[in-house]
């Protein structure tokens, strides 16, 4: 992950040569924090999902369902409206069109009225129009309109070209529409003819309450078996969705028993590597130290003074290889780390590191309770150890300092050094840091469940921490 910056005061190893003014980078982050965890999911968790992605898609399903109730009652209303409409126009209106009514006759007028009072309107029938052609307004309920003209619509002049019935949510703002006191009403209009073959245009408005009514009445039935079917769905589901979220927790078990068992075997295999070294070449390089020193002592007491200084020399070889399989052993298998705790371990490890030229130096209390679980201790005891490595290896320092200590819920350990330091910014925005030591440090804080971060610049010593959670005591 991408390093961040850390503007907090300097821990414990800020008495370093290195400037305070550098920020901590954090080059590691809390891989178990309980923020980025991800824990199986409980059946009660499980449930509280199910039902709330039931109430989403009941929410979208539900208003897509109701635009398609509407559309299809609209058009319901629309067939019906056009449907009643010519039962009207081929049953009592065609007999009543006339060549006098078309011309403005007042007593064919006032007949025509009397009908469309008495056996049009009130029954669904909100308006009535008879135009001409020529888009005058032959008849209309509202009397108002009659002898005005107003220009045909397509749809109007099609009906009238290509005799057909045709029918459509009507657009009341047109200048003919001004009397209407509706929000929505169905307009279906067909051409009828005089006797004498003139043309006229009958135009029926009708109440857009049907289409409410109606659409109301698919939507209920529409909900009805869509809620059905998704509560059957969500009941056959649940068991299934419990028994795949059984099994993954049961996995999520295993593979940390098969981690831990996978630490506890490297540990045993470790401790039996260190074992076999110390009881068997160990033990050989000892006594072939003290064969060659006793043999060195007969060669200076018989007189040979070349031979006792050769076998001087390949006894000091042997006890410098003694030394080095030890500081082996430590390495590999750090005993005190098991038997006496991180802090012990610390110290072994900073004597063990000591060199000619460069001082390691522990501070910690011996006795201190890390409060740490076994693999965080052995992970900690790492980043210490690949710390000082790379601090021998690169950066020319003469003093190395580790500490350990807790402060409140957390463990804090840190390695400082006087060497060279390095520009942290351009190492970590390298591809996988450039560097195989940073690499093993970040996967040791990783390991151990905690955050690395690091104050370092070119001339300014090395300094870096890790903050390690203390487990929850009971």
């Amino acid at each position: 992950m991408a390093p961040t910056t850390d503007q907090s005061t300097p821990g414990p190893g800020s008495q370093s040569p290195q400037e305070p003014g550098h920020p901590w980078l954090v080059v590691s982050a809390l891989a178990n924090s309980k923020a980025d965890a991800v824990d199986p999911l409980k059946p009660k968790q499980l449930a509280i999902r199910l039902l709330l992605g039931t109430v989403v898609i009941l929410l979208l399903v539900g208003g897509g369902g109701a635009i398609a109730a509407e559309r299809l009652a609209s058009r319901e209303a629309v067939n019906d409206a056009a449907a009643m409409t010519n039962l009207l126009a081929d049953t009592l209106i065609a007999p009543l069109i006339s060549d006098e009514l078309v011309a403005g006759d007042a007593k064919e007028l006032a007949k025509f009225d009397e009908v469309i009072r008495a056996r049009v309107l009130g029954h669904g029938v909100v308006r009535v129009k008879l135009w001409s052609p020529e888009g005058r307004i032959v008849y209309a309920d509202e009397p108002a309109l009659i002898g005005r003209t107003f220009p045909l619509t397509s749809d109007q002049r099609d009906a009238l070209n290509a005799p057909a019935t045709r029918a459509e949510i009507s657009d009341l703002s047109e200048s003919e529409n001004q009397f209407e006191k509706f929000d929505h009403l169905v307009e279906v209009y067909r051409p009828l003819w005089t006797p004498q073959g003139k043309s006229v245009l009958f135009e029926v408005y009708t109440s857009y309450d049907p289409v409410g009514k109606r659409s109301s009445q698919l939507w209920r039935g529409f909900a009805g078996v869509t809620l059905t079917s998704l509560l059957m769905l969500v009941l056959l589901a649940t068991p299934l969705l419990a028994h795949l979220l059984q099994r993954l927790r049961n996995g999520e078990d295993q593979r940390a028993e098969l981690l831990q068992r996978s630490v506890d075997a490297s540990a045993d295999e470790r401790r039996r590597i260190a074992a076999s070294l110390h009881d068997g070449p160990v033990q050989e390089l000892v006594a072939s130290s003290f064969a060659a020193s006793a043999a060195a002592a007969k060669a200076e007491v018989s007189g040979d003074e070349a031979l006792s200084e050769e076998l001087r020399g390949v006894a000091g070889s042997v006890r410098t290889s003694i030394r080095a399989l030890r500081t082996l052993l430590v390495e590999i298998y750090p005993p005190s780390l098991e038997d006496a705790g991180l802090a012990t371990a610390l110290r072994d490890l900073a004597q063990s590191q000591g060199r000619e030229r460069v001082k390691v130096e522990l501070d910690a209390d011996l006795e201190v309770e890390t409060g740490l679980s076994a693999i965080a201790e052995r992970s900690a005891y790492r980043v210490a150890q690949e710390a000082v490595r790379n601090a021998l290896a690169h950066s020319g320092a003469q003093q190395i300092e580790v500490e350990l200590q807790a402060v409140g819920d957390q463990v804090e350990l840190t390695v400082a050094d006087d060497g060279v330091g390095f520009d942290a910014q351009e190492m970590f925005a390298c591809p996988n840091h450039g560097h195989f030591g940073l690499r093993l440090l970040a996967d040791a804080a990783t390991e151990a469940g905690g955050v690395l971060s690091v104050r370092t610049a070119p001339g300014q010593g090395t300094v870096w921490r890790l903050q390690i959670d203390r487990e929850e005591r009971s």
